[in-house]
């Protein structure tokens, strides 16, 4: 049985820019959020915009998890998905749980809620996804393993550097060409186009703006004028983020 790798995010987190990365390497079978088969068309928590539902795909917690596990008898795999998809249930499955290479990717929540709610308005409390990466992370601790965790930021200011950290960590190899991105879209993003436009359209992670945290600041507090909430999801977030953040890995 091969390696399989997991990388748990949060909506907006530029989670698929990263699973990008690993999909470039050419070495791993890669799933595009899997799980959000079961918690948006199996168990319908709630409705999500843009999802193009594929007929063919598993539905179900368990079938999901055994397309993943029964893929990893060929060679080794890579998915990413949404910790609230899966939390907490999956820490009711320490089989599955221990099979698994954890990690985990975190973007400041005033980029990331701006950015969800300009998609999706209606995003619930849930689906800001920050909480249930730290619960999720912190069962995983109790549980004996030991995650790893990433900053979107950091990705951004230095991709090659933190990729390469992360590689060494978890027994993966150096692929310099996984960072200049050549190969078609791939086909199951299609499934939920509307969401990457601009990671589907790049070439690679681009450098970190200087002044993009603060006018990403300004951006929110004028949207949290109209749209109240969006301060009540940051407030309630803001300290799993902070806990997260402070595991962080750095090069």
């Amino acid at each position: 049985m091969h390696k399989v790798i997991v990388l748990w995010s949060h909506p907006r987190s530029m989670s698929t820019a990263t699973e990008r990365v690993m999909r470039e390497r050419g070495d791993l079978w890669c799933a595009h959020e899997p799980f959000m088969y079961d918690y948006y068309v199996h168990r319908q928590v709630a409705r999500m915009p843009h999802f193009d539902v594929q007929d063919d795909h598993p539905v179900t917690y368990e079938a999901i998890r055994d397309m993943l596990l029964e893929r990893a008898r060929q060679g080794p795999v890579f998915f990413k998905d949404m910790a609230y998809y899966v939390t907490p249930q999956i820490l009711s499955d320490p089989a599955f749980v221990d099979r698994l290479t954890h990690l985990f990717l975190i973007r400041n929540p005033v980029a990331s809620i701006l950015s969800y709610y300009r998609l999706d308005p209606t995003m619930t409390l849930e689906e800001i996804g920050i909480e249930a990466q730290w619960r999720l992370y912190e069962g995983l601790r109790h549980h004996g393993l030991q995650p790893l965790v990433i900053e979107a930021e950091s990705v951004q200011a230095d991709t090659v550097g933190i990729m390469q950290a992360l590689w060494a960590r978890i027994g993966l190899p150096f692929r310099q060409d996984a960072f200049e991105w050549q190969s078609d879209i791939p086909k199951d993003w299609e499934q939920v186009g509307d969401w990457h436009g601009a990671v589907s359209s790049s070439a690679g992670i681009r450098p970190v703006d200087e002044g993009e945290a603060a006018r990403k600041q300004r951006e929110f507090e004028a949207c949290a004028r109209e749209a109240p909430q969006l301060q009540e999801f940051l407030d309630h977030h803001l300290p799993f983020y902070r806990n997260l953040q402070a595991q962080a890995m750095t090069v």
